[in-house]
This record gives structure tokens, C-alpha cells and sequence, in this order.
């Protein structure tokens, strides 16, 4: 290992219980999505830090979302790498109070412990610990989004992380790390929408003739929704939520559902809003109406030989280095990384703390990752 990585892994030993106790401050603080105040507030903390560690931090404000944070160090004119992630949980407001951040038997819980406080104090600290060690081998971006649980749906973050990324030559995301010491190279993209049906109410006993069941309607069309999966293609369509009707003696009048889709690429996407056009303009129940829209989109990180190349090169000076050996994964869950390899950037994901069950009050993360990520993403940032 060389003289450079040493001095710095030594560091990240010495501040392990700094790391700590900034981890803890960023879970004891409400922020999920829908609380732009507790988002932006956490993004002030985060500037904080990282003006003191040396960055220009500026942000892209929104009205209905948290701000995006991006901090950058050095000649931005010049080839960069991006270190990525986002401020937002999925928990709501009092769950830091009642679920603080806890450290027991070698777990930490707390909300958004796993995604993802924990991979935001490795990105700080990394930041930290190159500019005081005269780090100059790229220039660094930061790029921490308000409202990536949602998929953006309120704010313009994935048009402005499209604009930010021109001109990097690899990035880094910091989301969920796997207990399997998976590293991500390829995820699913994520689309959710809203469909609802209108009808023609009538009384179930007195004229049901006159009534246009929009239940009905739906119940023809959910089925042609679900028949658009492909699983060799890796597109999945999800009727997951339904609802309809008012009361058992009526002919309901409207009926909707919320579909999930899943796709490995943009192509595979089109092919499912193609089919979802047509399932619209075709009617089963004379007299029924129907409309959908789409209400999340979160792109698909579509594997790239960059980021094969990139895994090959981090995982073998990872291993140099003395670190774990890595395995490169493909999964179905969405995350910011798309917007980098959509433009053509090599892109390692789930490089912050391991764990599992996030999103759910099970969500634990593993206290020894801090340290052992936080020494891989210095590892990639010095080496490669």
C-alpha cells in the first residue's frame, strides 16, 4: 500500500468517533422527502462541513422539494470525479425521536441509518481527508439531492444532474452498501402511475342497466397492464394498489390503481408506455373514461463497460489495499446513479455502509463499515 493510503487510513482510524457522532446528527434529524425543511436544514449542515473542509458549496433550490447540494473542489474546468448521494429518508416526522440513532452489538439504527447518513459521512469525511492531504489527482463534485426517495417528482434534480455531471470521468454513489460486499454496476429504473377510470353510477337493485361499472373496466385493464412484463427483458409491470366504488348496492362510478414498473432499460420502458397508450384508448365498458399519468421516474442505470472497467480496476486495488474483494451487481431498486451512466460515466453504487432492510423499521447498518468504505472510496479516489 502506498505512502499516501497509509497516512490516510491512519486518519480514518483517529476519527472514527468524529465520523460517529456526525453519522448520529445527521439520523437525529427529520427528514423525509415530503419535510423540505429538515432536508434543507440537513443540507445547510452539510455545507457547513464542507466549506470548512475547503469546498464552494452552492445549491439548486425548489419550491415543492428539498434543495440539491453540490460542493466542488478545485478546477472544475478540468476532467472530475462526482461523489453522489442524497439528504432525504423515507421516514416521517417524529422518527427521530422516537427511533434516535442507537449503536448495540455492532448495529446501527435510527432513520435513514443505512440511506443514507451513513454513506453521506463517508462522502464528507473522504472530502475532508483528501483536501487536507493536498489531494490534486482530480478535481471533486459533490452532488447531494433532496428528494431522491420520490424520484425527483417534485423538483427539476434529474434535468440538474444532468447539467452538473457533463465532463466527469467517473463517479461514485454512496447509497445503501450490501452485507455481501456487493458493488452495484447496474440498476433497474423505477416508473409509478396513476390510473383512474370514471363510470356511470346506478343503483346495484333498481336500474343496473343503466350503470357502466368502472371497477370493471379496471378489471380488464389491470389485467392487460400486468401482461406487459417481460422478465427476459427485465421489465416488470405491478398493478399494486386498487381501489373503487363507494358502497356493495351501487354501480361504482370510478375505480384507479397505482402501477409500478420496473426496466432494465429506456427501451424497455417505451415498449410499456407504448402498450399503457393503447390500454387508455381501449374501452371494455361502453360509456366508461380513462386516463393515466406517470408520477415518478427514476431512470434506469443501465450497465456500461465503463463501469465494468471501473469495478475491475477498484476491486483490484482494493484488495492491494488490503480491503474486502468485491463482487459487481445488478438489482431492481432505482438510484441517482442513473443520471451519471446515462451520460456516459463510468459509475460505482452502493458504496456507503452495509446493511439491510432499509426503508422499514428493521433498517440496521453495520457499525465496521463506516470505516472500511470510508478507506475503499479514498482507496478508488487515490489509485484509480
Amino acid at each position: 500500500m502506498n505512502q499516501t493510503l497509509q497516512e490516510l487510513f491512519a486518519k480514518v482510524d483517529a476519527a472514527k468517533p468524529a465520523m460517529m457522532e456526525t453519522w448520529r446528527s445527521l439520523v437525529d434529524r427529520d427528514c423525509g422527502s415530503d419535510n423540505k425543511a429538515g432536508v434543507d436544514a440537513v443540507g445547510q449542515d452539510i455545507k457547513a462541513f464542507l466549506e470548512a473542509a475547503g469546498c464552494r458549496v452552492r445549491f439548486h433550490e425548489y419550491e415543492k422539494a428539498g434543495n440539491m447540494l453540490v460542493a466542488e473542489y478545485g478546477d472544475m474546468s478540468k476532467p472530475f470525479v462526482v461523489l453522489t448521494g442524497h439528504m432525504d429518508t423515507v421516514f416521517a416526522d417524529g422518527t427521530a425521536a422516537a427511533r434516535p440513532f442507537t449503536v448495540k452489538d455492532g448495529r446501527v439504527t435510527g432513520p435513514g441509518a443505512l440511506d443514507m447518513k451513513g454513506g453521506d459521512t463517508i462522502l464528507m469525511y473522504a472530502v475532508k481527508f483528501l483536501i487536507e492531504a493536498g489531494y490534486d489527482r482530480y478535481p471533486i463534485k459533490v452532488i447531494l439531492a433532496g428528494d431522491e426517495e420520490v424520484g425527483h417528482g417534485k423538483s427539476e434534480a434529474g434535468k440538474d444532474y444532468l447539467a452538473e455531471v457533463k465532463g466527469a470521468v467517473m463517479g461514485f454513489n454512496m447509497e445503501t452498501g450490501f452485507i455481501d460486499n456487493g458493488i452495484v454496476i447496474e440498476r433497474k429504473g423505477c416508473c409509478r402511475y396513476r390510473w383512474d377510470i370514471d363510470g356511470v353510477g346506478a343503483h346495484a337493485g333498481n336500474n343496473p342497466e343503466a350503470g357502466r361499472s368502472a371497477v370493471k373496466e379496471l378489471a380488464h385493464k389491470l389485467l392487460d397492464m400486468e401482461a406487459l412484463t417481460d422478465f427476459a427483458e427485465g421489465t416488470t409491470v405491478n398493478v399494486g394498489v386498487i381501489g373503487g366504488g363507494t358502497v356493495a348496492n351501487a354501480v361504482p362510478e370510478h375505480a384507479w390503481c397505482i402501477v409500478d414498473v420496473r426496466f432494465r432499460t429506456m427501451a424497455g420502458l417505451a415498449r410499456v408506455e407504448k402498450g399503457f397508450e393503447e390500454i387508455a384508448k381501449k374501452t371494455y365498458i361502453d360509456h366508461t373514461a380513462t386516463k393515466y399519468e406517470r408520477t415518478v421516474l427514476v431512470p434506469a442505470m443501465e450497465r456500461i463497460e465503463g463501469s465494468e472497467k471501473l469495478f475491475e480496476r477498484a476491486n483490484e486495488e482494493a484488495q492491494k489495499a488490503g480491503l474486502p474483494a468485491m463482487k459487481a451487481i445488478a438489482v431492481g431498486g432505482g438510484s441517482d446513479s442513473a443520471y451519471l451512466t446515462m451520460a456516459g460515466i463510468p459509475t460505482l453504487c452502493a458504496m456507503g455502509v452495509k446493511g439491510e432492510f432499509n426503508h422499514t423499521v428493521r433498517e440496521w447498518a453495520e457499525e465496521s463499515s463506516l470505516t472500511e468504505r470510508e478507506k475503499l472510496l479514498l482507496t478508488c479516489l487515490v489509485t484509480l
